[in-house]
């Protein structure tokens, strides 16, 4: 079964998505599973994981609403407020729905670096594994030697990092964000998401060789085993269609073993969050 292992959906509001400036205006529309649907069945996907994009409890319902009434939304990584001292109550409403898989912090948008080891932080992170939840971590490339202090202190919690980190390809600068990416590689309880990275480099002239570069890395520090596919869309619409986004990773994968791409496009992510097929 072949999954999108992360993708948006929202309801435009300009107060809400405030990170979309003008020169991402094409996202200034409503993005719901209708739209998305065509695009998953041309590229051959049974199904996605709906990721969130806003820190709000009402977003994580809404979400899993969808997913109840989409039987293609086969999980939810939503948020809750992890350095509330309620964060149990508020895991325990949600995780009686089986679809949601997840818990993500937009960890990127915080102005401390070091956010990730705050002490509240990390007492709500420790909840997580009580409820069976993973822990998408959400951050740029300058995070990943404090990304691998805090995993570090979770032997047994699930992990997936979005997006690679965000590596600079845009630049073409590869030797510190490698660095960081094989040391948090070695904790095996960590996964990867090969996912928004087209956005990362130059949106008008970016090519797949370029990318290849990131894609090399991700693999040997990883392994086939621990990466996923994923569109990021609809932000990966600033810089290519859902086709020629995930068509990226797509064909990168054509050239190994076909147990590799069988993995990579959708197996480990329905092995990680334990997804049940439509």
């Amino acid at each position: 079964m072949h999954i999108d292992a992360h993708q948006h959906f929202w309801v435009y509001r300009p107060d809400e998505y405030g990170w979309i400036d003008d020169s991402m205006a094409a996202l200034r529309r409503d993005f719901l599973p209708a739209d998305l649907k065509p695009e998953l069945e041309n590229c051959g996907f049974r199904g996605s994981v709906a990721v969130q994009a806003r820190q709000t409890l009402e977003e994580t319902r809404w979400l899993l609403e969808l997913a109840d009434r989409c039987s293609s939304i086969l999980g939810v990584v939503g948020w809750v407020d992890l350095r509330s001292p309620d964060v149990r109550s508020q895991l325990r409403l949600f995780a009686r729905n089986p679809k949601l898989v997840g818990i993500r912090h937009i960890v990127q948008a915080e102005p401390d670096d070091r956010f990730l080891l705050q002490p509240e932080f990390l007492r709500g992170v420790s909840v997580l594994e009580e409820f069976d939840l993973a822990y998408d971590i959400l951050i740029y490339a300058r995070h990943l030697p404090v990304t691998a202090e805090f995993v570090e202190r979770f032997p047994r919690q699930r992990f997936v990092l979005d997006h690679l980190a965000k590596p600079p390809i845009k630049s073409g600068e590869i030797d510190s964000w490698a660095q960081g990416i094989r040391r948090l590689a070695a904790f095996q309880n960590v996964f990867c998401k090969l996912s928004g990275l087209v956005t990362e480099a130059d949106w008008q002239h970016w090519t797949p060789e370029q990318i290849a570069w990131y894609l090399d890395v991700a693999f040997e520090s990883f392994g086939p085993d621990r990466l996923m596919i994923g569109s990021d869309w609809p932000v990966c619409l600033v810089a290519a269609s859902y086709a020629r986004a995930v068509g990226v990773v797509m064909d990168y994968v054509l050239r190994p073993k076909a147990d590799w791409r069988e993995g990579v496009l959708g197996g480990n992510a329905q092995r990680f969050w334990r997804l049940i097929a439509p």
